[in-house]
This record gives structure tokens, sequence and C-alpha cells, in this order.
């Protein structure tokens, strides 16, 4: 469904970027790789990407805190590649702090690396979208674009910029071919929630068991947790030809939470 195209996923060297990419890669997509990690487990994953599925893969670790390294990601991946026909903004990190001890430089990193990465990709990556009359911009955002939850601030006041900024985008595009979507997962068991726990252990007074079942998977009334594989098949028909009168919509994939 994806041949010839070429997608770039941020933040996808684990978790719901790295099924994504896979995802892409396996409908016969290029992809280019961003994060951080262990460099051989890295490289060892953009090589069995080209492997498994006969696809060009490459990497850039490109901070996205940094709109310069952010923007000539960009540039690097179309000089390798040829293009970038599918921009998925998927790079995130959390902090759970009380909103008056959350440390500033936090806030900014949040604010930087979930929200203003988004902007600096969508911006370089547009141009050439318009000139191909087709693109596809997808932003990872989350149940917290839509709600909030306590001691997490800056993450929902950066998923709130995004669902904002998704909309802006897709009205400028719509008659270039091009469509601009969120999708809004709940709970996912990444590496990010997980890391996540301790800190809400300690912000609320919980146990790790009290935070799984009676915090994180209480809001959702499937009581499961969403799974990356579910969110990157979302992702996948979202670049389909039966997917292109679907811009500028916020989609939530979090097992009810919203629904309540």
């Amino acid at each position: 469904m994806l041949k010839g195209k070429v997608a770039l996923v941020t933040g996808s060297t684990s978790g719901i970027g790295l099924a994504i990419a896979r995802a892409y890669a396996k409908e016969g997509a290029n992809v280019c790789l961003n994060g951080f990690g262990d460099k051989d487990a890295v490289e060892k994953e953009r090589i069995g990407i080209e492997a498994e599925f006969g696809v060009r893969a490459i990497y850039s670790g490109a901070d996205m805190s940094k709109g310069d390294q952010t923007e000539a990601m960009v540039e690097g991946a179309i000089k390798s590649l040829g293009s970038v026909d599918i921009l998925v903004n998927n790079a995130g990190i959390q902090f759970v702090s009380p909103v008056e001890e959350f440390p500033p430089e936090k806030w900014e990193q949040i604010v930087a690396i979930n929200l203003s990465s988004a902007f600096y990709a969508t911006r370089a990556a547009i141009p050439g979208m318009k000139a191909k009359k087709w693109g596809r911009i997808i932003n990872t955002a989350s149940a917290h674009a839509l709600i909030a939850s306590p001691f997490k601030s800056a993450y929902v006041a950066a998923k709130h910029g995004i669902a904002g900024f998704t909309k802006s985008v897709a009205l400028e595009t719509a008659t270039f071919g091009i469509t601009a979507n969120a999708i809004c997962p709940g709970y996912v068991w990444t590496p990010l929630v997980e890391q996540q726990i301790p800190d809400t252990m300690a912000a609320r007074g919980l146990t790790r068991e009290q935070v799984i079942n009676g915090l994180l998977l209480h809001a959702q009334p499937t009581k499961q947790f969403v799974t990356v594989d579910e969110v990157a098949a979302l992702a996948v028909y979202l670049t389909g030809d039966m997917a292109r009168s679907i811009t500028g919509s916020i989609i939530t994939i979090d097992g009810g939470w919203t629904a309540a």
C-alpha cells in the first residue's frame, strides 16, 4: 500500500513510534527512525527492518528539543530517501509533579519535545508534500489532549496544544492532498508509561499496584492497556486512500476513557 512512500517517525526507537515505523515498513514504505537509545540496539533494529521488509531504513539521532536539529533531520531524510511523504510526530516525554514543585526546566523540555518539535518537523516537511500534492501528517497526542489529569501540567498543556496545531495544519493544507490528524491513545504499555509509575507512586503516595489498577486502568473502562500494534494499525489506515477525507480529526483510541 505504501510502496514508494517515505515515512519519518520521531521517537521511534521504542514503544508506539517503533511499532508505527515497522507497520509502515511492512506496507512497503522506506522509513527514517529517530530517538534516543543504545547505539548498537538502534542499529540492530534499523538493519532488521531492512532485512525483514525489504525497504530502506535510516536513523537520525536528532534531539527533538532542538528546532534546528529537528528541521535538519527532515531535510536529511529528504536528501537520503528522496522525500518525506508521511510525517509522524510521536516524540514525547513525561514528568509527574505538583505544579508548584514542577521544575521549570522540565516544563520547557516537555513543551519543546512534545509540542514544538511537531511544529519544526511539520514546517520542514510541508513544502515537499505540497509539491507532490500528497502528504500525511499524524501527530501522536493522547487522551490528555482532551482531558486533564493532576500532576501532569506540562504534558497536558503540550498535548492540548498538539490538538489545536493539528487542526490548524489540516485547514491550511486541505486543498493540497495533505491530511493532518492526531491519534489520542489512552494508557499504552510503553517505556514512557512504565517510567512514570514510580513518580506517580511518590506524588500520590500509592503502591505500584494501586497506580496500575486503581489509577491508570481505572481511567479505561475496558480495564486493559491499549497496545502499540493497535495504535500502529490506526496510523496505517490514516495513510490510505480511504482516509483521504479524514483530516483535522482528533481520534481517540483509549478503551472508552474519554467517553465518560
